[in-house]
């Protein structure tokens, strides 16, 4: 079963983000078959001929609690022939929200929320038809809120969001039905501020990413060399500068973006934060486990969405991931919750007009790669 997740918003255009097809078993009809295993076909040369020629990026893979594979790929920036690698800074897109449910668990760890809580205990008086709206609903995109408000550069406040989602029409009743909303993560961003009396970055720093050692993880707060952010290229091939090079606040990108996507990281603070979830480092297994419960059914697939990740069950176990994409990258991120394996992928341009898309290509990819993991063909 293939899963397609809608893309970010640049200047007004929208279009299909990555697909990943996550049936680690017996394809399902209508899918395309596995790709074919080669005699002494290692990792390493798996990834060389399934990655995009021409296309930059890192492609990193573990078991456990230890990397068997990362490399980068082409450039990071092409102007200056800047080679991608391993401690190459990415926009991660709506991998993001996996750090936001994690906020939110933690501050029921705190005693500041309760994901039952309605929204309207922290965030305020609301309209009449957003009344049930509960914390839970924004986690599971069961809210019924819209997908979005606007561009992501569109200078829009905190208060300007909340105002917006309350105000706007909901497309199902709260709790009826999953339907992605990028506008619901943004206002669980808003409640984590509420909730914690701290600024939405500044906490994920203090009770996530430093207890993960994730040192390279954030908005602004980490200070990246400049050369090591990566630059991002449209299909064709122009240009689109870093994420920050965009209109982006002082403390980082406006609401409309905010905790549900934008966030920059590095393959090495990703194999961390996978560290830190097979422990409890960061949240204790109780909370931690309620990220990749099965929430909710995701329609047309055989997914179901936890807090923050998609969940399937595969013959192997389940296989928690989320993927992110906008109109010039496109990322993956994977981990299986049996046996510890994780890929994570990324890439600074999605598609070469004429050329290829990644999309084509990411179940093929990630499959691949968690396949070889498994087998020891690293």
């Amino acid at each position: 079963m293939v899963l397609y997740r809608s893309s970010r918003r640049h200047f007004g255009t929208t279009v299909a983000g990555v697909a990943a097809l996550l049936t680690l078993g017996v394809p399902a009809a209508g899918s395309r078959s596995r790709p074919a295993r080669r005699d002494g076909d290692t990792l390493a040369d798996f990834v060389r001929r399934t990655w995009p020629e021409g296309a930059g990026g890192t492609v990193l893979a573990a078991r456990g609690t230890e990397p068997v594979y990362c490399a980068g790929f082409g450039a990071s920036d092409r102007a200056v022939g800047t080679p991608a690698s391993c401690r190459t800074v990415y926009d991660v897109m709506s991998v993001t929200k996996q750090f936001t449910a994690a906020a939110v668990l933690k501050l029921e760890v705190l005693g500041r929320l309760r994901v039952s809580d309605p929204v309207s205990r922290h965030l305020g008086p609301v309209p009449d038809d957003k009344r049930a709206v509960t914390i839970e609903h924004l986690l599971t995109h069961t809210s019924g809120l819209v997908e979005g408000l606007g561009d992501d550069y569109d200078p829009l406040s905190r208060e300007e969001l909340v105002r917006g989602a309350l105000a706007s029409r909901l497309r199902s009743a709260p709790g009826a039905e999953f339907r992605y909303s990028n506008t619901g993560y943004s206002l669980l961003a808003a409640i984590v501020e509420k909730a914690s009396g701290e600024g939405y970055e500044p906490f994920l720093a203090r009770h996530l990413f430093a207890p993960a050692g994730m040192t390279r993880t954030g908005y602004v707060l980490p200070r990246w060399p400049r050369h090591l952010v990566a630059v991002e290229y449209d299909s064709r091939g122009r240009s689109q500068g870093r994420p920050y090079d965009h209109p982006w606040a002082a403390d980082g990108p406006y609401w409309n973006l905010r905790g549900n996507g934008g966030m920059l990281s590095t393959a090495g603070d990703m194999l961390r934060w996978h560290r830190a979830l097979l422990g409890e480092r960061i949240l204790p297994a109780q909370a931690r486990d309620r990220l990749f419960a099965p929430h909710v059914p995701e329609p047309g697939s055989e997914s179901f969405y936890g807090y923050g990740w998609s969940v399937q069950d595969t013959p192997e176990g389940p296989l928690a991931w989320h993927d992110g994409g906008n109109d010039w990258s496109s990322a993956l991120l994977g981990r299986s919750l049996r046996d510890g394996v994780l890929v994570f992928w990324v890439s600074n341009q999605a598609r070469r007009d004429g050329k290829w898309n990644l999309e084509d290509r990411a179940e093929d990819l990630t499959l691949g790669i968690i396949e070889r993991v498994r087998a020891g063909d690293a």
